[in-house]
């Protein structure tokens, strides 16, 4: 056998991630594994993922599969409803052929997805992204049509406790790089203190950080109870119609909230509610800006977040990515130069010093006297 363990089912995989032990192995229902989920369950620490759909299809290059066997964890998809078959918390057998197995009983049979694999469908995504980017972009102008109104004043941005006034505002998206960026600018958020504004999942990221978000926005499916009380203000994302499923959740807790209808994703409102109350600047980190993103997040175009952006302009610095800039280790030759160019000055100093003229004298003296002079 190739190995082991005790399954734990969902198929949402965000919600897996959250209660899965640490050896367990994962079946999920998640077809082009996004980067996001792969992370948190390699944060799991889990052994393996049996997917009830194509890990990597081929329909754009997402990066999930990747991270989770460069840490280790094995991939294997099949053609089969596991969820019903297995109960939570039965012990499975997997061979080196991808045959699953519950006491000695073979129930199906799964592809492995090793590297080889993964990286041949990459490179067939990346040969064919242009017929998806031409959907893309056919569906961002579509819909930028409609939701134009998210800049022509049609969404109405309601009182808020928090004061944006010439403030800078750190927008924190669950997205790539997130927690890398947020450690790389600690110093800007430490000496600057800008308004936090958390997008569903963000507003977890920031509490991981020590910090409290001053205000949450989103429709409250992936932020946690405990960041929800914490939080200074709630904005509850809803639909153009007014319809808020994450507005029950927050009446649950017992928490006030503001609800706005609006198209568009919750990071655009996040910025949108920034600019309109006077923020001096916006800074983003973790949010989603290109075609990559948009498809990982199942979404087929992004003209709400291109409106909201070229509204904003100049006001917007995406900070995401921030942290590959100083991936690079500081080496010895740079650390004894900085020492001698610290030194420097120092000698200069001693040497021009009564005392040290002195005793530069004295060496002289008695270095003649050794040698005869």
């Amino acid at each position: 056998m190739l190995f082991k363990g005790n399954i734990a089912k969902d198929k949402r995989t965000k919600d897996l991630a959250k209660r899965i032990k640490p050896g367990e192995i994962a079946i999920i229902d998640h077809k082009d594994l996004d980067e996001i989920a792969a992370n948190s369950l390699v944060n799991s620490k889990i052994k393996a993922i049996i997917n009830q759909s194509p890990s990597i299809s081929g329909k754009y290059p997402n990066k999930g599969p990747s991270i989770l066997l460069d840490n280790g964890i094995f991939i294997i998809d099949v053609d089969f409803d596991l969820m019903d078959r297995l109960d939570e918390g039965d012990l499975i057998e997997i061979d080196e052929y991808g045959n699953i197995f519950k006491d000695e009983e073979k129930i199906c049979n799964g592809l492995i997805i090793d590297k080889e694999k993964v990286e041949s469908l990459i490179k067939f995504a990346y040969e064919n992204i242009s017929e998806e980017l031409e959907k893309f972009i056919d569906n961002t102008i579509e819909y930028a049509k409609k939701e134009k109104g998210m800049i022509l004043g049609d969404v109405v941005i309601p009182p808020l406790k928090t004061k944006f006034n010439n403030k800078h505002v750190l927008i924190v998206v669950r997205g790539q790089n997130y927690k890398e960026d947020l450690s790389t600018i600690r110093s800007y958020i430490d000496e600057v203190s800008p308004i936090l504004v958390g997008v569903d999942g963000g507003a977890d990221a920031l509490l991981e950080f020590g910090l409290i978000p001053d205000l949450v926005v989103g429709d409250m499916d992936s932020i946690s109870d405990e960041c929800l009380k914490k939080s200074k203000e709630i904005v509850v994302h809803a639909y153009p119609d007014g319809r808020a499923p994450g507005l029950s959740r927050i009446e649950e807790l017992g928490l006030e909230s503001v609800v706005l209808p609006s198209p568009g994703t919750s990071e655009d409102i996040a910025m949108l509610i920034a600019y309109e109350n006077n923020a001096e600047l916006i800074v983003a980190v973790g949010t989603h800006s290109n075609i990559i993103d948009f498809l990982e997040k199942g979404r087929k175009g992004m003209s709400s977040t291109f409106l909201v952006r070229l509204k904003i302009g100049y006001k917007l610095i995406d900070a995401k990515g921030v942290s590959l800039l100083y991936k690079g280790s500081l080496k010895l030759k740079y650390v004894w130069w900085l020492f001698i160019a610290a030194m420097f000055p120092i000698l200069i100093l001693i040497y021009l010093s009564q005392p040290m003229q002195q005793i530069i004298k004295l060496l002289e003296i008695q270095l003649k006297i050794l040698l005869n002079f």
